[in-house]
């Protein structure tokens, strides 16, 4: 018999996979409505969805392994990286999700109050936040709506040697800012920038990538932290701000 593996639990969502199966379930159905809806516009590579319940839904396993962890050195090959790139390039080019993506203005007055409560509560000292505040700004400046992922962390994709099998987690999946998909793959494998940008086939600003490094690492400590995630472990967010300086 198959044992059910816990692969992230905290208060607002849990995902478990049974042998071939991941079950994942939500406290927020429509985070699921949108994971389904943007698996089926994709042009890339997404899990099968088995079946759907209001607030669970069932996907099969995509074969292969992750192309990384933050924190970890990347095993996968400059290749696969590159392919990552040609991948992310032609979800780009798709018509765009129903979806909206957060305003830069909403944007700017997250992060002031995330910035405000990282100093406030001695998390981090003031400089860095500070620093690493100023290279954000650069971040928040308009831009050309695409169909982003919104959450394409290195764990959300699945490569088979040089070749992309898989793209999953798919809830935060929007009209958004082509840079942040990049940046958020990128983010603590900095290494693999010109790899993925190269993949990508058009010129980026990288100092836009960098900005959105900062900007979403400012943004998700207190998130992580509350949630039961270490920010300040090895090559995780904390030592990306730290990287700024």
């Amino acid at each position: 018999m198959d044992e059910v593996e816990v692969v992230v639990a905290h208060s607002e969502r849990a995902t478990l996979r049974v042998g071939d199966v991941f079950l994942k379930v939500d406290a927020d159905p429509a985070r699921l409505d949108i994971e389904v809806e943007a698996m089926a516009l994709a042009p890339v590579p997404t899990p099968a969805v088995l079946w759907r319940k209001p607030s669970v839904l069932a996907i099969a396993a995509v074969p292969g392994a992750v192309l990384g962890r933050l924190g970890e050195p990347s095993t996968a090959s400059p290749t696969a990286w590159a392919t990552a790139g040609a991948a992310i390039r032609k979800l780009h080019e798709a018509p765009l999700p129903p979806r909206p993506g957060r305003s830069i203005d909403d944007l700017a007055a997250e992060l002031d109050g995330e910035c405000e409560w990282l100093v406030t509560n001695g998390v981090l000292p003031a400089e860095l936040v500070t620093r690493n505040r100023q290279i954000a700004e650069a971040a928040l400046r308009p831009w050309t709506p695409v169909f982003t992922h919104g959450d394409l962390q290195i764990a959300h994709v699945f490569t088979d040697g040089d070749e992309i099998t898989g793209i999953i987690d798919w809830s935060e999946a929007s009209q958004g800012d082509a840079l942040f998909d990049l940046a958020t793959l990128t983010l603590g494998h900095e290494e693999h920038l010109g790899d993925v940008v190269a993949g990508y086939g058009v010129d980026v600003d990288l100092d836009v990538i960098r900005a959105w490094w900062s900007l979403r690492s400012l943004l998700a400590i207190r998130w992580l932290a509350e949630h039961g995630f270490d920010p300040s472990a090895p090559g995780c967010e904390v030592d990306v701000l730290r990287s700024r300086m």
